[in-house]
């Protein structure tokens, strides 16, 4: 393919008719199989970019058809961006019109940054309503989120001009049809338009040859050398308390080869379920952390992220070394992402490395006037001559001054600024009053008013000894504060170890120095003092500590050094991101780290990589200086998600991880599983993993099996037959089988009868393939969903949604039951894996035997392994089940034949799909 260096994604996108986005086959002539190895870096770049286009158009097929169900806001006001640029770039700003409105449920719509919409004027009902609009539907991209205070969307549409609207002329729609943001990055990644972009890593595993270490003398030394190491790495391993595989994983990843192979820039970790994977990446984290590399951690999703990002931030808390205690050495690591979509809330201390809380906090801290240097200086100040302090006090003048007053005299124009706000957002939306404006825009004036209105409230006839009380407490209170928000949230580089330990001294003598003025005072009288000068010195009612501390507070104005340049919330992300040692975020979100001045990373750590397309993957791998990546994962659970049959038959959903192991790449696998009881194990285990697994001590102790239902059919793992189920589709072709929900209903009603009886606490998944399935089940059972419950907890998901997750239970429904044996994507291994390794002390499978036996999958080993295993049960043998599953039978049968009665609807009335005109997408349709 010609190079793209210079073609935008949006222009290519934005060129397709509706016709061409609704051909299946559009892009089918461009497309070749990605291969397993390059000759060069700009073969393996352009290898993705067809399907790459080719997984958009997909997208943008499935969105539009769906979009009877896809979220939508009213716009408000629509007109021409100042940063419009005829021919090249036509810009324009929406507004939204203010509404609580939650229209079938799906809440209000927000764009967001790379979300593509599509806009008309009429609330799209079908897809018809998009297609035949007289006036016009146009697709955009929103550029960047709502503005905060304009309430303003900029978004780009391309080759079409028009005149600015309002809702008072005409209604329209914004339409959300999928986000293209990791796309965009991707394409940026493969077309060399990264920041510096360094491809040394790329090259490494263009075409690996892992042959070369597997005889190397040094290399298989240094396997075999003793792992007593007086290391901050062993002294990491040996309290986290690692097994063998796991210690050598590490081990070998944190350590210099002396062999320099090529292929060791590269180093994999096999993560089989159950063995410790998250545990493993977290102690690998911490002693690269110990070593002092600065090192990015990435996952595909936030959730894999925030889950390696939580039990990092417990092992580095549960560290016994003096840097760590409280909170020091915060600072040297950054997690930030989306803060909506990441809910850091429900992730206990991740808001002391967030980004967004960080920057927070430190704004105040350099905000002139409420900051550190201010609080700093007038404590010394103060320490040295409090009887001045008093003068100054008693001669002052009390002045009542409202917020919107003081912001006044604080900043310019402040009147103009806030009707510019007031003139940019939509009529049809409430403005913020002026308090809420300067909360929002200025936080720092309204943090200097409130220091402001707490000196004033000291102004109120004091004696001196009162007044050396209160504003030692005041100002000690404040600066406390500030050294807590410095030693937490700076880089340890700006903060050293000595630095930390003088604030906790200085912390400590304002401490005592504010007890012994509280007891000082309560021994004096107005008496004591002469024209509001002291009588008893400064010692007298601060103490004999007061030296001390103002030596220690002058040795912190002296080495605490912040860049000026630190004035606002963009420059003070900027500094986190380039000083820290640890950085989290998503794979796709390591695109916002190409920035000047970035101190280069060493190490790359990706967890989940085997979830990860290689392609996305190019965006972190081109990080300037990088010289180490460690791929966490297992190729035998599931890849990346591709929608396109196209695209995945091109694999492009493979990863590097999967690739390098199907190129022979040694990998370190972790080898002892902590989850299932070796009943539910043994399966997976011999067909997925060779029999390399071993069952840790832990599950196999007695106390580690448990029984939550009477009867042989719910031992810890079995095979419940249901032969008489029966699959069907629903509207969006996703397959049910209500049979199966029924049993399942029983089932969950059943144990928590027995929860609330013996008090027990049970978290119970029930998984199934199709997204129909699941979706009944939830209906189902949603009364056991919704109830907040401490002991008993349901969970109600896909596989794909419960990789990584585990639960005491976990119910399987598979759906199919035909008599053909067909299973569809049930047949896939990956998914089959990870259904099958959930499950921590029960699992129970539900299904049609006859038609999995038939399937020639590895269902069919599945349902021979239950037989000799004596795990394989008909659900009829159970009476409760038996009358349920007659009764839903009966149910279904008497809706199908309601249903009948009322099937005379035509073909025409129920199309979704007209012939569409070759128009572009952009072109007013008339």
């Amino acid at each position: 393919m010609e190079n793209l260096k210079h073609v935008n994604l949006l222009d290519i996108v934005f060129s397709w008719t509706l016709m061409d986005v609704f051909n299946q086959d559009f892009l089918k002539h461009k497309m070749r199989k990605i291969p397993q190895t390059f000759d060069s870096i700009q073969e393996y770049m352009n290898s993705f970019i067809p399907a790459l286009i080719e997984e958009i158009h997909s997208e943008m097929s499935s969105s539009l058809i769906g979009v009877s169900q896809a979220p939508f806001a009213e716009i408000s006001t629509l007109q021409r961006s100042k940063d419009f640029n005829h021919p090249q770039d036509f810009l324009y700003d929406i507004t939204l019109k203010s509404t609580t409105d939650d229209v079938k449920g799906l809440g209000k719509y927000e764009p967001e940054t790379g979300d593509v919409i599509a806009f008309a004027n009429i609330r799209p009902r079908r897809l018809n309503n998009l297609i035949m609009t007289r006036e016009f539907c146009h697709i955009a991209y929103v550029r960047r989120s709502q503005d905060i205070f304009s309430g303003q969307i900029p978004i780009l549409t391309n080759g079409i001009e028009f005149g600015d609207r309002t809702s008072k002329e005409q209604k329209l729609y914004a339409v959300y049809l999928f986000n293209m943001i990791t796309n965009v990055r991707i394409w940026k990644a493969l077309t060399w338009k990264l920041e510096d972009a360094d491809t040394n890593i790329l090259t490494k595993v263009l075409k690996p040859d892992p042959t070369d270490r597997e005889n190397c003398q040094i290399c298989l030394s240094r396997e075999n050398c003793s792992h007593g190491l007086a290391t901050p790495v062993a002294e990491a391993i040996i309290c986290n308390g690692l097994n063998k595989s796991q210690w050598d994983a590490v081990l070998d990843s944190v350590t210099t080869n002396t062999c320099h192979h090529d292929d060791d820039s590269v180093k994999l970790i096999w993560g089989p379920p159950g063995t410790g994977k998250t545990k493993t990446v977290a102690s690998l984290l911490l002693s690269l952390l110990k070593l002092n590399t600065k090192t990015l951690a990435c996952a595909p999703t936030n959730t894999a992220v925030l889950e390696v990002a939580a039990r990092f931030y417990g092992l580095v808390k549960g560290s016994v070394e003096t840097p760590y205690c409280e909170t020091y050495g915060l600072g040297d690591i950054v997690l930030f992402g989306n803060s909506s979509r990441m809910k850091i809330e429900n992730y206990k201390g991740l808001e002391e490395v967030f980004l967004d809380k960080r920057v927070d906090h430190l704004l105040r801290c350099f905000t002139p006037g409420i900051g550190w240097k201010y609080y700093l200086e007038s404590t010394i100040k103060f320490l040295k001559e409090p009887e001045e302090a008093y003068v100054l006090y008693k001669n002052g003048v009390v002045v009542e001054m409202s917020l919107e007053e003081f912001a006044k005299g604080s900043i310019k124009n402040l009147d103009a600024a806030y009707d510019s706000y007031k003139k940019l957002v939509s009529e049809n939306c409430d403005p913020m009053t002026l308090e809420q404006f300067l909360e929002k825009r200025y936080a720092y004036i309204v943090d200097k008013y409130q220091a402001y209105k707490d000196e004033e409230m000291l102004r109120a006839g004091m004696t001196m000894e009162q007044f050396i009380e209160h504003r030692l407490s005041f100002l000690g209170g404040k600066l406390k504060t500030l050294m807590r928000t410095l030693y937490t949230h700076m880089p340890t580089s700006f903060i050293p170890l000595n630095v930390y330990k003088s604030m906790l001294r200085a912390m400590s003598l304002l401490k005592s120095l504010e007890v012994s003025t509280i007891q000082n005072v309560s021994k004096h009288t107005l008496s004591d003092c002469e024209d509001g000068q002291s009588v008893l010195g400064r010692h007298g009612l601060l103490g004999f500590e007061t030296d001390e501390c103002l030596v220690i507070l002058n040795i912190l104005s002296q080495s605490i050094s912040l860049p000026e340049s630190l004035n606002n919330k963009y420059a003070i992300s900027q500094f986190c991101l380039k000083n820290a040692c640890l950085v989290f975020c998503t794979v796709s979100s390591s695109f916002k780290l190409y920035i000047k001045e970035m101190t280069p990373f060493s190490f790359l750590v990706i967890d989940e990589a085997a979830q990860l397309k290689e392609c996305e993957s190019a965006i972190p791998l081109q990080l300037p200086g990088l010289s180490r990546v460690i791929l966490i994962g297992d190729e035998k659970q599931l890849p990346a998600l591709v929608k396109s049959k196209i695209s995945d038959k091109a694999e492009f959903g493979r990863s590097l991880f999967e690739r390098l192991v199907l190129l022979g790449y040694k990998r370190h696998m972790l080898n002892v599983q902590y989850r299932m009881l070796p009943s539910i194990s043994m399966f997976p285990n011999k067909e997925f993993y060779n029999q390399q697994l071993s069952d840790a001590p832990v599950v196999k102790a007695k106390r580690y099996a448990k029984r939550f239902l009477d009867g042989k059919m719910y031992s810890s793992y079995s095979f419940i037959n249901i032969s008489k189920g029966v699959e069907q589709s629903n509207h969006d072709y996703s397959l049910l089988n209500k049979i199966e929900v029924a049993v399942i209903s029983q089932i969950i009603g059943s144990l928590k009868k027995e929860s609330e009886k013996t008090r027990r606490k049970i978290s119970i998944g029930i998984i199934s393939p199709y997204k129909a399935q699941v979706n009944e089940i939830q209906q189902k059972i949603k009364d056991y969903i919704s109830v907040s419950d401490s002991l008993f907890s349901v969970s109600v998901r896909s596989v794909d949604g419960f990789q990584g997750g585990e639960e005491d239970i976990i119910i399987l429904s598979t759906v199919r039951s035909n008599g053909s044996g067909k299973v569809g994507f049930l047949c896939n291994k990956q998914r089959t894996n990870v259904a099958l390794t959930r499950a921590k002390h029960c699992l129970w499978i539900l299904g049609n035997a006859a038609t999995l036996i038939h399937s020639r999958s590895v269902w069919k080993k599945l349902i021979r392994d239950a037989k000799e295993r004596d795990c394989f049960h008909n659900a009829e043998e159970d009476k409760e089940l038996g009358v349920v599953i007659e009764d839903a039978i009966l149910e279904r049968e008497l809706l199908d034949e309601s249903v009948s009665r009322f099937q005379k609807l035509s073909l025409a009335e129920n199309s979704e799909m007209p012939q569409i005109s070759p128009v572009r997408i952009f072109a007013n349709i008339t």
